[in-house]
């Protein structure tokens, strides 16, 4: 059995965030699964996927039509919480192109609401590549601020900063004799991978071979999300599916 150790907890704003040193950068990292910039104040989600409910239905898997209060909900906390100048959305905000045209209009004045008074960025997905109208913010393939570049999709030759979504990380481990698993950021403290924020997105265990492909080994770091703090836990003593 693997014994979780404690990130450590940030004086502030409370024991939701631990801190995650990135390229010289120190972030917060909340257990709600965005990252916060204190010095920029920069709050960082990514793969809300909203709208995905609504996506499914389309094709006749009907799943409770919530996904997308639910999760601006949660961000509406963390909006709360940290009070930021600005937020990206590191892509696959919407499940597909279609999303921000199916968005019910009670949802669409919750995320007006959530970008009023600070600057909003989305960056294009897989999912959602292409700027979509009646969302406000605006729209961007990268983003590079000081150290750091924002993407969607990590890259394979990165510069040390890079933070991307896309690949949804999972860890696994071991405890009082059952698996548990949970969202995780995945970083090696040159680049790092968000979890996906979305209510309805799925996960990819970090021992798959495309968290390999991106850190060119298990030697990076799973902080697993948890209730009240987060974890760090080796990526190569995380369980395999």
């Amino acid at each position: 059995m693997h014994r979780l150790a404690s990130i450590e907890t940030a004086a502030t704003p409370g024991p939701q965030a631990g801190r995650i040193a990135l390229a010289g950068v120190h972030l917060l990292a909340d257990c709600a699964g965005a990252l916060y910039w204190p010095d920029e104040g920069l709050l960082i989600v990514s793969d809300l996927h909203l709208e995905k409910g609504s996506s499914f239905a389309r094709r006749g898997v009907l799943l409770p039509p919530y996904d997308t209060a639910a999760t601006l909900a949660r961000l509406a906390q963390l909006i709360a919480r940290y009070r930021p100048r600005r937020v990206v959305a590191l892509g696959d905000s919407f499940h597909d192109g279609g999303g921000p045209a199916r968005l019910s209009p009670p949802d669409r004045a919750a995320l007006a609401a959530l970008q009023r008074g600070r600057d909003w960025i989305w960056i294009a997905g897989n999912h959602d590549p292409d700027p979509a109208e009646g969302i406000g913010g605006c729209f961007a393939t990268t983003l590079s601020i000081g150290a750091l570049t924002l993407r969607h999709e990590p890259s394979r030759d990165a510069p040390d900063g890079e933070i991307a979504g896309h690949l949804h990380p999972v860890a696994r481990i071991a405890q009082r004799g059952r698996a548990v698993g949970r969202r995780c950021f995945a970083s090696d403290g040159k680049r790092l991978v968000m979890p996906a924020f979305g209510a309805y997105a799925g996960g990819l265990n970090v021992r798959d071979r495309a968290f390999a492909a991106v850190f060119g080994a298990l030697a990076f770091t799973a902080h697993m999300l948890g209730e009240r703090r987060l974890y760090a836990i080796a990526a190569g003593r995380c369980l395999s599916d």
